[in-house]
This record gives structure tokens, C-alpha cells and sequence, in this order.
């Protein structure tokens, strides 16, 4: 009865095996690749890109100014009554503890 249940355990072990036990290859091949040269290429010529274009831009006096927009016209609020001020509520008053209080001591007399 102790062994079903807990099967989540088994799996987790038996992953964790199997994973540790194929490992050791990877080691390997890492260390070949890293002894491994390859041949040098030579660098490929790139060819010469084409000057680019002068773009003549217009003066800019020639550019039309906008119009300055409008604004809307809003209408006033109407006039609120003012408001009273609303009594501040008093909290209550927390009774001061006595100074001098006996405490009965824990060690016999």
C-alpha cells in the first residue's frame, strides 16, 4: 500500500536516471567540436553601391502657412450655493494607563 501512493516519485526518479545515464555522450561530441577547425574563406567583394541622389527642396518660403483654429466658445457653469462647512467628528478619547502597575512576579518568594 505504500508504493501507490507516492507513483509520482518513481517517475520523477526514473527521468532524473535516464537523463544522468545518456549525458556522458554529450560531453563527448562537445569536446570534438571544439578540437575541430574549419577551413578560412576568403571574404566575398561587395560591389560599389550607386551615389545616391541630390533632392532639391522647395524654399520655405514658398510653403503656404495654416490657419489658426478657432476656438469653440463654452458656456459658463451655472452658480453653485456654497456649501457648510460640516462639523469635524471627534474621535474618542483613549483612557491613560497607570504607571505604577504590579505585576505578580513568576519566581517564588
Amino acid at each position: 500500500m505504500a508504493h501507490s501512493q507516492h507513483p509520482s516519485i518513481l517517475l520523477m526518479l526514473s527521468v532524473v536516471t535516464l537523463s544522468l545515464m545518456s549525458g556522458s555522450n554529450n560531453v563527448a561530441e562537445a569536446r570534438h567540436l571544439l578540437e575541430m577547425t574549419l577551413p578560412e574563406l576568403p571574404k566575398p567583394e561587395l560591389p560599389e553601391l550607386p551615389p545616391f541622389p541630390k533632392v532639391e527642396l522647395p524654399p520655405l518660403s514658398d510653403v503656404p502657412s495654416l490657419p489658426t483654429p478657432e476656438s469653440p466658445n463654452v458656456p459658463e457653469l451655472p452658480h453653485l450655493p456654497e456649501i457648510h462647512d460640516l462639523p469635524k467628528p471627534t474621535l474618542p478619547t483613549i483612557p491613560a494607563l497607570p504607571k505604577d502597575i504590579n505585576f505578580p512576579s513568576l519566581s517564588p518568594p
